[in-house]
């Protein structure tokens, strides 16, 4: 028998999930990792994600199916909508519409099955690209909600909704990810990664990452397009 807790961990294959995970497996959580095929421009994210879930301590990981293209609306989701490669004012366009909500929604429902009390999610409300569904006040909203909306949360089994990574800079991230052993080499970034993985290292997620690097100080195992 075990006495430890289970968390659900949205595991996009990207940096910031990972070090989520890592994070998470170092706190003695048995962690399930959860993805989402949803209509993403580019595939080779969930290739990431099996990795860095079968790395960093996953019991078990998902991906579920989604079609979240037939709704489109986003850079990320529309092949119509260029994936911007300069900096640009307001949300962007590669903001997919409530793609966290929905997310969030399938990570409760699995968490209930489980009996899980947490659920792990890598939002960052610094440098987080303009996403309103990456802010405090959303994640804050939401847990009140998944706590009235569960037969757990009625019955007096709270869930708690864990953010470790919400008030870090991308350095920080970096950084903290280092102490528990993520292997950055594992995780994909870009919008618009080739099947190889390999990133453009011209679009904002890239810009980020390849910023967090240096102002971590570190080296940046990411491979690029040549």
């Amino acid at each position: 028998m075990t006495d430890k807790k289970k968390a659900v961990v949205l595991v996009s294959g990207g940096l910031d999930s990972a070090t989520v995970l890592a994070m998470a497996n170092a706190q003695g959580y048995e962690c399930y990792a959860l993805s989402f095929d949803y209509g993403q421009r580019q595939i080779s994210e969930l290739n990431a994600a099996r990795a860095v879930a079968k790395a960093h301590g996953a019991i078990e990981h998902k991906v579920v199916r989604l079609s979240l293209n037939d709704f489109g609306g986003s850079a990320l989701t529309d092949n119509n909508i260029d994936v911007p490669e300069e900096e640009t004012e307001g949300i962007p366009v590669t903001y997919v519409p409530a793609r966290n909500t929905v997310f969030l929604s399938l990570a409760l429902g699995w968490a209930e099955v489980l009996g899980a009390s947490e659920i792990f999610i890598g939002v960052n409300a610094v440098d987080y690209s303009g996403y309103p569904d990456c802010r405090p006040e959303f994640i804050d909203a939401y847990e009140k909600m998944a706590n009235l909306a569960t037969k757990a949360g009625i019955e007096g089994h709270t869930l708690s909704i864990q953010t470790p990574l919400i008030s870090l800079t991308k350095a920080e991230i970096i950084q903290a990810g280092l102490t528990v052993g993520v292997d950055y080499s594992l995780t994909v970034s870009c919008y618009q990664a080739d099947n190889h993985g390999q990133a453009c290292g011209r679009c904002d997620s890239c810009r980020l990452r390849a910023k967090g690097f240096e102002d971590a100080g570190t080296d940046d195992p990411t491979r690029y397009q040549s």
